[in-house]
């Protein structure tokens, strides 16, 4: 049934590229408030962050106002988002896509910014059959819905920031690629709850490593045995840890460190982020912590899966990095002694910068 159904929507999407083509309106006065932009980023968490960067150039340019349609999934990315006016969560399945519609019809939307890299059926759909007279996009395969379109950059030595940027053009907009980076905002509340749990869990060190075991797929957990003998490793370092995991991981997260107190996990995104913003340096095989950590200049560790082997990986923008990358589906053939022979001498570097080693 599932093939049945990608199928189907191949075929719906192509019948739609042959026929929805929308033609070009007048110019559009940004700096009117009275003037309001659409931007659309579903999906995941990473795939959220990475869209902030061009979010913030075009709020500082111009004075309309700002609108983001959001999924279930990273809606709450852009909660405390200074840059933006109102963000909506998409409910799947076409009563969201009717819903879509209606919100832009109603809100006299001018213009709608698909910011995905890569073609999605559904935002296709979206902006196919809405009625903004301006539907902005990267040049791909559905590039025919779009009113008008910059150049998607080469994915294999360009950011996937640097990529999304360029639809500042659009706008009239220039920006420096060097002076940009992920924006995210920590509340006093989360800031506060933070301090206290590494105060009571007498956590509180000059040097605080954080070990995030999580990611959107447990094709990217390493292993309990790997990360033991991490913890044993650091046992040589002027080093503290502390292991990050998801809820659902929490029993993996105990296996692993022993059940001791080093252990931090929330439902709250905006806590997590707090915690991330603590960190010394964060080890992780999970993109969007990659992300997170860089909005804050943290330097990273990552363990990658790379499943489009052409792609740029998604490296922090703006933090100091090293990494181990395997082209595998999954961490199961990524060593412990593959991972500590790259992690040792950067470890060392950070320490140093730190005078902590």
């Amino acid at each position: 049934m599932k093939k049945i159904e990608i199928y189907l929507r191949k075929f719906l999407l192509n019948v739609l590229l042959l026929f929805r083509r929308p033609s070009k309106s007048g110019p559009v006065d940004y700096q009117s408030p009275n003037t309001k932009i659409l931007f659309i980023r579903l999906n995941r968490i990473g795939d959220a962050l990475v869209a902030t960067p061009l979010i913030h150039e075009i709020r500082k340019a111009v004075k309309s106002k700002l609108f983001l349609l959001a999924d279930k999934k990273n809606h709450f990315v852009f909660e405390y988002n200074n840059d933006i006016d109102k963000v909506v969560v998409f409910e799947k399945g076409l009563k969201g896509i009717f819903k879509v519609l209606r919100f832009i019809k109603d809100n006299n939307i001018n213009t709608v910014v698909d910011l995905h890299d890569d073609v999605s059926t559904t935002v296709t759909f979206l902006i196919a059959f809405s009625n903004a007279p301006n539907k902005f996009g990267l040049e791909k395969a559905n590039e025919r819905i779009y009113t008008e379109t910059v150049p998607r950059l080469n994915s294999e030595n360009n950011h996937i920031i640097v990529r999304l940027l360029e639809i500042c053009r659009l706008f009239n907009i220039r920006y420096n690629k060097d002076s940009v980076n992920v924006k995210y905002s920590i509340q006093q509340d989360s800031e506060r709850y933070v301090a206290k749990f590494l105060q009571g869990n007498k956590i509180a060190s000059s040097f605080l490593l954080g070990i995030n075991i999580s990611a959107g797929s447990k094709a990217r957990f390493w292993g309990v045995s790997n990360y033991k003998r991490l913890l044993t490793f650091l046992s040589l370092f002027n080093v503290n840890y502390l292991i990050l995991a998801a809820p659902d991981d929490l029993d993996l997260a105990n296996e692993i460190s022993e059940n001791s107190t080093h252990i931090y996990s929330s439902n709250d995104y905006n806590e997590y982020a707090a915690m991330i913003s603590k960190l010394n340096l964060l080890f992780t095989p999970d993109t969007a912590a990659v992300h997170l950590a860089s909005a804050f200049r943290i330097p990273v560790f990552g363990i990658y899966v790379k499943y489009n082997t052409k792609d740029m990986l998604w490296t922090p923008y703006c933090s100091k990095f090293d990494y181990v990358v395997t082209e595998e589906p999954n961490l199961d053939n990524v060593s412990f002694a593959r991972v500590i022979e790259r992690f040792e001498p950067f470890l060392r570097t950070i320490l140093l910068e730190n005078d902590k080693l």
